[in-house]
């Protein structure tokens, strides 16, 4: 018809790029527990947003990207808090307690809550019954994976399966922050300011409260630092931009779930990691409700996600 654009569709290079990305974050996921081994929980946050924010800066400054007045910082620093402190935290002190694939599972909720949000926020989002069908069919898989003994007693491994599940919602708290205050800007742009307002956090907490960085960690901690600065989160963020320029928010939506086997299976192999049946049962019925969130049978997600890798 005419003056209908032309729907998105994932040509065979935006499925190469979208398998990408979902190997990327899937793997910082175990890049995360590599860390914990020698790194405490704020130390390891800081150094990945100081550094990320450092290459994405470079890189905007490469491409001579326009560059945002002061009046964005407090703009920057709010979804700096939402999008990397509160979540990036949460998820690495989560894993010391559960395994990687689990972690990654409960990031796939992101969505879920970020419908519910919307909702509360924004007239035009409304909670049909479609959607509110979808967040209860999502909210069953979660209670399913974390299982009814673990909701009973608060015992380390279901504060680490909470704490992973509080971080998915502050990414959905982002995803409202940014509709409201970040307007106009160039994605690469947004993510290096969102990024040094979260360092501008971090880096004293961390000092504060670890001390000063040790600089004798073993090779492959320093690996797992620097992929999840430079790989997991600064060239992640122009990846995905690529990713919803050729495929389309809907689409994009796709790499939440394609994240998750990724992440259980280099669990399985480097560490030896083994989930439940019903840790997998309930990642099937949350996958479910997200289909049903978006009712397509090609995408998974109606709602661009939000600017942010999964761990």
């Amino acid at each position: 018809m005419a003056g209908v654009p032309a729907q998105k569709t994932l040509s065979p290079l935006a499925w190469a790029l979208l398998a990408l990305l979902a190997l990327i974050w899937g793997a910082s996921f175990l890049s995360n527990r590599a860390t914990l081994a020698e790194v405490p929980v704020l130390t390891a946050v800081a150094f990945r947003v100081n550094v990320a924010a450092a290459a994405l800066w470079a890189w905007v400054l490469l491409r001579r990207l326009p560059l945002p007045g002061l009046r964005a910082a407090p703009a920057f620093l709010g979804m700096g808090v939402l999008n990397n402190v509160i979540p990036f935290g949460l998820i690495v002190w989560g894993q010391q307690f559960i395994p990687s694939g689990l972690a990654a599972i409960f990031n796939a909720t992101t969505a879920i809550f970020g419908v519910l949000l919307a909702a509360l926020f924004f007239a035009d989002e409304r909670l049909t019954l479609r959607k509110a069908a979808g967040v209860a069919i999502g909210f069953t898989g979660v209670a399913i994976a974390i299982g009814p003994e673990s909701l009973a007693a608060l015992d380390p491994t279901s504060l680490g399966q909470l704490a992973v599940l509080g971080a998915t919602f502050s990414y959905a708290c982002a995803g409202i922050f940014a509709r409201s205050f970040l307007h106009g800007l160039r994605p690469e742009v947004a993510a290096a300011g969102m990024l040094t307002g979260a360092a501008l956090v971090m880096l004293p907490a961390a000092l504060w409260f670890d001390g000063a960085p040790r600089l004798d960690y073993a090779p492959a901690t320093w690996a797992a630092l620097l992929y999840l600065a430079l790989v997991a989160s600064a060239a992640a963020y122009v990846l995905y931009y690529a990713v919803l320029a050729r495929a389309g928010a809907g689409n994009l939506g796709l790499v939440t779930l394609m994240v998750v086997p990724v992440a259980i299976a280099l669990g399985a192999l480097v560490y030896r990691e083994r989930l439940l049946a019903q840790e997998y049962a309930g990642f099937l019925v949350i996958a479910l409700g997200l289909m049903v969130l978006d009712a397509r049978p090609r995408a998974l997600f109606g709602r661009p996600a939000p600017p942010a890798p999964p761990a």
